[in-house]
Parts: C-alpha cells; sequence; structure tokens
C-alpha cells in the first residue's frame, strides 16, 4: 500500500492525515512547507491555499512513479505540471481533526487513469462518494460549496445578532430547514411570511433591521428579493 506524505497542517492537512491513518493508510505528516521527503514516499498530498499549490508542488521532487494531488475544490490540476497529478477535494466542511469525512463527496480528477483510480480509492478508504468535475466547472462547483456551507454560516450570524438570545434557540430551526430542504428541494421546504405573501410582516421585518443592525440591510433586501423569487417559482 502507497505510503502517502500530507504537506500542509492546517485544518484540512490534519484531518485528512487522521482520517487516513484510521482508513489503514500509511501516511507521513502533516508536513510543513518544502519538507525533505524519502525516496520511499508514492504518493504526495497538498492541503496548502489555493494560491501556493504551484509553489508547493515545484519543490516536491518527481519521479518515476510518484503522484501528486492538491485537495483544492476550485483548481485544475494545472499548478501539478511536471507531476503524474490527481486532485481530492471533500465536500465537506472541515474545522479540525476529527472532522467528519464519511458520506461526503468527494470531487476527483487524475492525469493519468493511474492517478484518476488512485483519487477514486482514497476518496473510497475515506468512506466518500466520488465524482468528477470538468476544468471549466470547477469554479462554479466550488462557488456552489461556499454558498450551501460559507454562506450559511454568515446568514446565521446575521441571525444570531438579531435574535439578542443564545444562538443555541435557532439550532432546531436551523437543523429542521435543513432537514426539510434535503428532503423536499428548496421550493416546498420554504416557510414564512414571504412564502405566505405577508409583505406587512416583512416590511416590519425590515423596519427593525434598519432600526438595530442598518448595516445588516442590503443582506436582508436581497435574500428577501431572492426568497420572493423563490416563492413564485414554487407556486
Amino acid at each position: 500500500m502507497n505510503e502517502i506524505a500530507i504537506i500542509g497542517d492546517g485544518r484540512m492537512g490534519r484531518a485528512l492525515s487522521a482520517a487516513l491513518r484510521a482508513a489503514g493508510r500509511p501516511v507521513t505528516g502533516p508536513l510543513g512547507r518544502c519538507p525533505r521527503l524519502p525516496d520511499a514516499i508514492d504518493v504526495v498530498l497538498l492541503c496548502v491555499p489555493d494560491g501556493e499549490i504551484a509553489t508547493a508542488a515545484a519543490a516536491v521532487p518527481p519521479r518515476p512513479g510518484r503522484l501528486v494531488g492538491h485537495v483544492s475544490g476550485a483548481t485544475t490540476l494545472e499548478p501539478l505540471a511536471g507531476h503524474e497529478a490527481f486532485s481530492l477535494h471533500p465536500l465537506m466542511t472541515v474545522t479540525g481533526a476529527d472532522a467528519k469525512l464519511a458520506g461526503a463527496g468527494a470531487a476527483i480528477a487524475g492525469s493519468t487513469p493511474r492517478a484518476a483510480a488512485l483519487a477514486e480509492q482514497l476518496a473510497a478508504d475515506l468512506g466518500m462518494t466520488p465524482f468528477t468535475v470538468p476544468d471549466a466547472d470547477r469554479a462554479a462547483y466550488h462557488a456552489a460549496a461556499s454558498i450551501a456551507s460559507n454562506f450559511l454560516v454568515t446568514l446565521e450570524a446575521a441571525a444570531e445578532r438579531l435574535l439578542g438570545h443564545d444562538r443555541a434557540l435557532l439550532v432546531p430551526l436551523v437543523e429542521q430547514t435543513v432537514a426539510n430542504w434535503a428532503r423536499l428541494g428548496a421550493a416546498d421546504a420554504l416557510t414564512g411570511p414571504i412564502a405566505r405573501g405577508d409583505e406587512q410582516t416583512v416590511a416590519r421585518q425590515r423596519a427593525a433591521i434598519e432600526g438595530r443592525t442598518p448595516d445588516l440591510l442590503a443582506l436582508f433586501d436581497t435574500m428577501a428579493d431572492a426568497t420572493r423569487d423563490l416563492a413564485k417559482a414554487a407556486a
């Protein structure tokens, strides 16, 4: 079984190191940038920021049989030029080494059939479902992931500011909303005053935001307009 060197001691590097070890894969790392790699290392996985992939890849000595990969969702294999290359992007939010990757999707790519097969096998070892994304669609794919995860956190932060109580009170609402969306789809999961056509309530909400957190008004207006469009499409 190929030994994998993980380069990058951030959240993703630590999470993948732990998960691959738990799956029975021999792992070295996570290592810092520009490490001295033993010749026996057959697989190098770069867990570095997107803008540093090319530099990190250039620091890995190429040799026959060695595969070099990255974990970026938005990036093609181009920064890995000069290596037999692959990519593996867990479609999962990762906040620490104990992140649960099993059950998530994994966008994979390979510059050769052997590299693609390795990426697919690593995804399977981690309990993830591999799928491919055309190069032309990588940025859109990653934008979808950011909207679904990062922007959701931004919205919940705004709701928390307005609530005036412990955010734990919002947790059941958020969890059920996400469960409804997963089960029913967006159109049938939508509830609330806009879905009911209750614009008087929406106006009172807007006035409250304008008075308490005026910096959130543009966000509220944008989301309200988008929600109206969703409600109309669902009607």
